[in-house]
């Protein structure tokens, strides 16, 4: 049994390819390890604030003295931050969007990478602290960035898996639903991404 937290950052419901694939990659997984239950946090209905001065203050106030206002500033990072924690398998679904990632999972990242928490620096420089999780991403683009000369326009994938690698989650596999703008490709392109999912 594994515990599994799916991110879904796409606002396109069960039209998005991010998440069908993302649902896709679940099923694998639960299939390998029977009775393995899920926890969702959709991004699109549930927002996570972009980062201002008083969820940064909250971060660098030590527990103790945090006033009602720094704990309310800090709750969707600490909630985010245990969800990560508790879970053993990751799936976070990714559209590509202008070659990166939303905006939205760029704000839960902000939540859930914090000096002390989930990294931490000592005489040997930085070492993550979220360790133990298998992480698969989902990502869903319009043309093809996997390889060609396209891929150097592809900032999503070398981004999730440098921060969070840093945070030490570093045992990370991408699955890519791409080509879904193209005429030849948009049928089948789902199916095909399905199809190459390993565990």
């Amino acid at each position: 049994m594994k515990k599994i937290l799916h991110i879904i950052s796409s606002p396109k419901g069960d039209a998005s390819f991010s998440t069908n694939l993302g649902n896709a990659i679940i099923e694998k997984v639960k299939e390998a390890n029977p009775g393995s239950k899920v926890t969702e946090t959709n991004l699109a209905k549930k927002h996570f604030p972009h980062l201002e001065e008083a969820q940064i203050t909250s971060f660098f106030t030590p527990a103790q003295h945090r006033s009602p206002e720094n704990l309310e500033a800090i709750k969707h990072s600490d909630e985010a931050i245990a969800e990560v924690m508790d879970a053993d398998v990751i799936v976070i679904d990714v559209p590509l969007y202008n070659f990166g990632i939303p905006s939205a999972l760029k704000a839960w990242i902000d939540h859930i990478a914090r000096a002390g928490v989930t990294f931490k620096y000592d005489e040997n420089g930085p070492e993550g602290l979220v360790k133990g999780k298998k992480v698969y991403v989902a990502l869903a683009s319009g043309g093809i960035y996997s390889d060609g000369p396209m891929q150097v326009y592809d900032f999503a994938a070398p981004y999730l898996k440098s921060v969070l690698g840093f945070m030490g989650m570093t045992d990370l596999t991408v699955f890519r639903v791409e080509g879904v703008s193209y005429p030849n490709l948009k049928d089948t392109a789902l199916q095909t991404a399905i199809d190459s999912i390993t565990l």
